[in-house]
């Protein structure tokens, strides 16, 4: 992990740490509803404030916590336009196979470009120490990942262009 990433990921983690105390909580206006009040946003009493933690203007996490929920919106490192292409790329890659991660949202928060949505039940059924280092992994898996991608894209530029050469 890069040394200005490990602060970065560091108070990610211990927000959401103190974040994940959720419960069950039933709807309070259709009974026997329980819909993660994060989403539906019916009451503003069982919201929490939420929390922007950013490493520059490009990259950053927002935090929406409720009573039942907690939502995870990442802003993934996009550098030029390349980075923003296979940024893209990759999220509507994972977003389009959201029903096999528990905890993936299919369609992201405005500005940002993944969202996660975690539930009590989610909480009931998995560690809560274990959905944190998910999260965490995922970033920066996802940042390896897009560099990766990016120098194939690059090195892949570079051989077409001798090889146009070598014809020219």
């Amino acid at each position: 992990m890069a040394a200005t990433l490990k602060p970065y990921l560091n108070a990610i983690r211990e927000t959401l740490n103190a974040a994940i105390c959720l419960q069950n909580f039933d709807s309070q206006n259709v009974e026997r509803h329980n819909k993660p009040e994060v989403e539906v946003k019916s009451n503003k009493e069982l919201l929490l404030t939420p929390i922007v933690i950013s490493r520059n203007e490009r990259e950053k996490v927002l935090i929406e916590g409720s009573i039942n929920s907690l939502r995870i919106s990442i802003a993934i490192k996009q550098a030029d336009e390349i980075e923003r292409i296979l940024c893209h790329k990759f999220t509507r890659f994972m977003m389009m196979r959201a029903e096999n991660f528990a905890i993936l949202r299919r369609k992201q928060v405005e500005g940002y470009d993944i969202s996660f949505l975690i539930t009590n039940f989610h909480t009931e059924q998995m560690y809560k120490h274990k959905l944190v280092d998910f999260i965490i992994h995922f970033m920066e898996e996802i940042d390896k990942e897009i560099n990766f991608l990016k120098l194939a894209v690059n090195s892949r530029a570079r051989i077409s262009a001798e090889e146009f050469l070598k014809n020219f």
